[in-house]
């Protein structure tokens, strides 16, 4: 299964079939209709685990794409997917962004606090991830790229000042179970179900991550 944060939305998640990637990535792209592409995988040598792509100092050990065209190898096909995976049943699970949803990219301090205030909003999410890099992707629809800059600054904060970035055309997450290395695997911190198949607008979102962002921002300068 899947790892989820304990403690939230427990109550509300489903046992999921299938354990193995392979069945992962065959599920996302037939029950969420989301693009879904392999990425690199970790070897074993020597009693540690390396990345496939045999740098020392891969920055995201066996979580980031395989091939320069993965944008063109990406796919929403249930059967596509299963044949990639086939190939390589240990490639990590990839989802681009700009397709169906795009994501919004906040330190997890910071994703936490926002999910908290969410909740008091009684606001909507749709699925969000919590990496081992320690950032939280929250899942929006497509064309928040061009949306969020100018939400911001209507909220006071000049774009660039915010630890708040944006997930579009050309980037990509790493999806759940999917490892860094040693580091640990991406976990979901609210898993997809059918209450959130339908995703959130980047507007809906923003204010409460800007205010997060800015919370942490301001604590780390008082440190």
């Amino acid at each position: 299964m899947e790892e989820t944060i304990p403690g939230i939305e427990a109550a509300q998640i489903p046992q999921q079939r299938g354990t193995s990637l392979l069945e992962t990535a065959v599920r996302y792209a037939e029950e969420r209709h989301w693009d879904v592409f392999p990425g690199t995988w970790l070897t074993a040598a020597g009693g540690t685990q390396h990345c496939s792509c045999g740098d020392p100092a891969c920055a995201a050990p066996g979580a980031h794409p395989a091939r320069d065209d993965w944008a063109a190898q990406a796919t929403g096909s249930a059967s596509g997917a299963r044949r990639m995976w086939q190939q390589q049943p240990t490639a990590s699970v990839l989802l681009p962004t700009g397709r169906t949803f795009d994501a919004l990219d906040v330190p997890e301090t910071a994703g936490f606090l926002a999910l908290a205030r969410m909740e008091r909003m009684e606001l909507t999410l749709g699925p969000v991830t919590l990496a081992p890099d320690r950032r939280m992707r929250f899942f929006v629809l497509p064309g928040a790229a061009v949306k969020v800059p100018e939400l911001v600054r209507r909220l006071g904060w000049p774009p660039l000042v915010l630890d708040l970035r944006v997930l579009g055309e050309g980037a990509y997450v790493a999806a759940p179970p999917t490892r860094f290395g040693a580091h640990g695997a991406v976990q979901w911190a609210c898993r997809p179900t059918p209450a959130n198949r339908w995703l959130p607008d980047a507007e809906e979102l923003t204010p409460a991550l800007a205010y997060a962002c800015g919370r942490e921002r301001q604590g780390s300068r008082e440190r």
